[in-house]
């Protein structure tokens, strides 16, 4: 979903389990995730740098505020949902930004999910051990 108010940007991220809603807006490069900063949310520097690849991408890092708020998953699949939105957010802002997004892959949807637990089995693929008596 991309929607434009004003100039408040929106785009919605999926990642694995997670859902991040990305809304972004003129201002000094603040990023806040359910209403804490992006270090506290995230922890790890691996996980800051992807959901805030976008905005490095297009070298708009400091001219946007990002507010956020996600929900499911860990860490990657969240910081995943978060780098898709803010993605797909600077695209309504700006459709000539598409082009450099699109070769970066910051556009595309990952859609590998965890594969569901089988019954007969002990998990999705593991099999139990075959006994021939």
């Amino acid at each position: 979903m991309i929607m434009k108010t004003d100039n408040i940007f929106i785009g919605t991220g999926r990642r694995k389990s997670a859902t991040a809603r990305v809304r972004i807006f003129p201002g000094s490069g603040k990023i806040t995730v359910n209403n804490k900063d992006i270090a506290v949310h995230l922890k790890v520097e691996r996980f800051i740098k992807m959901a805030t690849a976008p905005l490095t991408t297009v070298s708009l890092g400091s001219s946007f505020d990002v507010e956020v708020k996600v929900s499911g998953g860990g860490g990657v699949g969240q910081a995943g949902a978060i780098s898709l939105g803010i993605a797909r957010a600077l695209q309504s802002h700006n459709s000539e930004l598409r082009s450099p997004l699109k070769k970066a892959g910051l556009l595309t949807r990952d859609g590998r999910i965890k594969e569901r637990k089988k019954s007969g089995q002990p998990g999705a693929r593991r099999r139990f051990q075959f006994s021939k008596r």
